[in-house]
């Protein structure tokens, strides 16, 4: 695909090809990051039982911080991928780079686990009067 402000690639915009993209590199993340594929799989099985319980605007919740911490949890290991290309040894600026990925990841995560255990609670209160 054209790159719009590089000028590089090939013209042409093809929808399918960056669906295909995005879906090779879910795969990949969920497949070879176990910190993506026990969040998925946890907010999964919560928003089943939100689903379940047709509690519409839980589910929703639910969705949207699973979605937050799952980008979070990708930028930071693209981020660690790309600072591992760029330096294979020890590098203190390195380090300070993942450390401030994985602090947004962290910030994501905490979110999460707060909206999932207030949701879990919710949830359960209403399939087990």
């Amino acid at each position: 695909m054209r790159h719009k402000f590089l000028g590089t690639g090939d013209a042409g915009y093809h929808p399918l090809r960056k669906i295909q993209t995005v879906i090779s590199g879910l795969r990949y993340a969920v497949l070879y990051d176990w910190s993506v594929t026990y969040k998925l799989i946890l907010s999964v099985v919560v928003l089943a039982v939100a689903f379940g319980a047709r509690a519409w605007v839980d589910f929703l919740l639910i969705l949207v911080v699973t979605a937050f911490v799952l980008v979070a949890e990708i930028f930071n290991s693209a981020i660690e991928a790309l600072c591992d290309f760029v330096e294979t040894r020890h590098n203190e600026k390195i380090k300070i780079i993942k450390d401030i990925a994985a602090a947004g990841v962290g910030i994501a995560i905490f979110a999460w686990f707060i909206v999932l255990g207030v949701e879990l609670g919710r949830l359960l209160e209403l399939v087990l009067p």
